[in-house]
């Protein structure tokens, strides 16, 4: 299988030993942060320092003044490394060491975007504003994601893109100090504190029939026996998780509201793919690949949004999907991508850092099991991240995995196979 591992240009940049070393661990291909939320991280091999702090969302290379401005919405540059244009820098030097490097951008997730524009961030039913969640559904956020999306995407040296957060995030977030453990909500609960009562929601609510008010009002007293210390159902799995939806709002309620956010993140993501794909044509990139990190639950918030997986890989190249979790897991997760398009890619993403809660000792065992529920690509999360311990694991399934193929490849009469 094709393996690509994550990355920062902050773990590239300043050191020398880097391209190589990643080449050495077996892999094809490395996903590079080209636009990428605030975050806190260790870098123990780097010869120069040992934490970056990103304390704000921001791109990676100095955006165009041009395709900006006049535009109240726009990316924040950052000044955390010491380059005009770090992912260019990493770019070109991992190339140069044999690696194919395609770029991942995050979108809807910026909480200094949200901090700096309040109106235009995903409200919930009791008013509360979460400013890392900007609102999909309003028209200027989407033409600002769209934006992004097209300049973050076509870097110079990326052969493709990997789009993160592209479609409603929510209640749901590694915040610092976090305090939101005192009450177990469970999926279908806090999908409900994820749902937008802004006004350009509760408009879109209205247009599918639901009365002024109606949803947060519906969301409140379904949630008012949680507050009150009963435990919330939830069904067990994606599905479940829907049906208890359905318990706490109501069948019609439910659907209405999932119509309409469903219909917004469709919008986002077809308008996203299109504006990539334009981009490369103009940059004559041929092949430039479109993948999206994706749950096949269409409710659900986050990092890997919800798609409808026949929807998305009608419109995308193919999907990263979060495979972290046990056998069981991996099957839900990438079950419902099986009967895909010829050609499209679902890729795998289990995390290597043993101590994020990946399992770099079992890699190879996870990644056949993968492989038979229909996965075509492995994505491990994150090269930079991961310690030693956990890269020499790496290093040794990888190896094993291409052993492996190599031996089906000569066994069917191949001369020799490429990875797929």
């Amino acid at each position: 299988m094709r393996a690509a591992a994550f990355l920062y240009p902050w773990d590239v940049v300043g050191d020398p030993r880097a391209p190589a070393h990643l080449a050495e661990l077996g892999l094809h291909q490395v996903t590079l942060a080209a636009a990428y939320h605030s975050t806190r991280a260790l870098t123990q091999r780097h010869p120069r320092h040992r934490i970056v702090t990103a304390r704000h969302s921001a791109v990676l290379y100095p955006p165009d003044p041009d395709r900006w401005a006049g535009r109240a919405l726009r990316p924040y540059a950052q000044d955390w490394v010491a380059d005009p244009d770090p992912f260019d820098t990493a770019a070109r030097a991992l190339t140069a060491a044999g690696l194919e490097v395609h770029s991942w951008v995050v979108l809807a997730h910026n909480s200094r975007l949200g901090a700096d524009h309040p109106t235009l961030v995903v409200r919930n039913a009791y008013g509360d504003r979460y400013p890392w969640a900007p609102c999909i559904a309003r028209p200027e956020v989407r033409d600002y994601l769209v934006r992004l999306a097209a300049e973050a995407a076509v870097r110079p040296g990326a052969r493709g893109v990997e789009l993160e957060s592209c479609g409603w995030y929510g209640l749901a977030h590694l915040h610092g100090h976090d305090k939101l453990a005192g009450v177990g909500l469970g999926g279908a609960a806090e999908y409900l504190m994820s749902l937008c009562c802004c006004p350009v929601c509760l408009a879109g609510y209205a247009e599918l029939g639901l009365a002024e008010g109606e949803v947060p009002a519906a969301v409140r007293r379904a949630l008012e026996p949680v507050w009150a210390g009963a435990v919330p159902p939830d069904g067990g799995g994606r599905a479940g998780e829907w049906a208890a939806v359905e318990e706490l709002l109501g069948p019609e309620t439910a659907g209405a509201v999932r119509a309409w956010r469903d219909r917004a993140a469709g919008a986002l993501q077809r308008a996203v793919v299109h504006a990539v794909r334009d981009a490369a044509a103009r940059a004559a990139v041929d092949g430039f690949r479109v993948l999206l990190h994706a749950d096949p639950a269409p409710h659900r918030c986050g990092a890997n949004a919800g798609v409808d997986p026949a929807a998305v890989l009608a419109c995308a190249d193919g999907v990263v999907v979060p495979c972290t979790g046990g056998a069981a897991a991996r099957a839900a997760a990438l079950g419902p991508f099986a009967p895909r398009p010829a050609g499209t890619t679902v890729a795998a993403n289990l995390t290597v850092v043993a101590g994020m809660g990946g399992s770099p000792g079992t890699l190879a065992a996870d990644a056949a099991h993968a492989a038979a529920l229909g996965a075509n690509e492995l994505r491990l999360y994150h090269a930079g991240l991961a310690g030693a311990a956990d890269l020499a694991a790496v290093r040794g399934a990888l190896r094993a995995l291409n052993r492996s193929a190599g031996g089906r490849a000569q066994g069917s009469g191949a001369e020799s196979a490429p990875p797929t």
